[in-house]
């Protein structure tokens, strides 16, 4: 889900609820959220109290599988009436050592392929690695009703950061 959430002092955690970002509606909002998927695992649901859940988490204690990219895609992380563009927002709990072997061992290595492979074929998905300021722009220009290749929309709003260097 993409959300715009409104800062509520009065209310704990006002972010975990708000307005779903959609095309041709203007935000509205303190903050715009981009959640990572959050969907049942059922590959690895063990029992009715020990769920299987996919929260998007790349730690060594939840190692990376062929599997768990595809529930990633099928979480459909999307603007509202924007189908076509999907978000993969992934993350980490921090830099910690054991994480070591899978962020730069054969396993990323491995995910890096299958995803290649199997979601950037060009006809039904093409591929874009992005940081947060380029998803942030694209999701802005998809509000906004823009279509067609979403590189296009890497600095549509915020421009690169002056101490950056564009790659060629």
């Amino acid at each position: 889900m993409v959300y715009y959430a409104k800062d509520d002092p009065l209310k704990p955690k006002s972010y975990d609820s708000g307005i779903d970002v959609r095309v041709g509606v203007p935000g509205s909002g303190d903050l715009m959220l981009i959640q990572g998927p959050l969907v049942v695992d059922l590959k690895h649901w063990k029992s009715f109290i020990l769920l299987g859940i996919e929260n998007s988490s790349i730690e060594f204690y939840n190692s990376l599988s062929m599997s768990r990219v595809d529930l990633w895609v099928k979480a459909n992380i999307h603007v509202r009436g924007n189908p076509n563009w999907r978000f993969i927002k992934l993350h980490t709990h921090g830099a910690y050592i054991a994480n070591t072997k899978i962020f730069l061992g054969d396993g990323i290595k491995k995910i890096y392929s299958y995803l290649g492979r199997e979601y950037n074929d060009g006809a039904n998905y093409c591929l874009h690695y992005v940081t947060a300021r380029e998803a942030y722009n694209i999701i802005k220009a998809a509000e906004a009703g823009l279509s067609g290749d979403p590189n296009q929309y890497r600095d549509y709003l915020i421009k690169p950061y002056k101490n950056t260097k564009q790659m060629s």
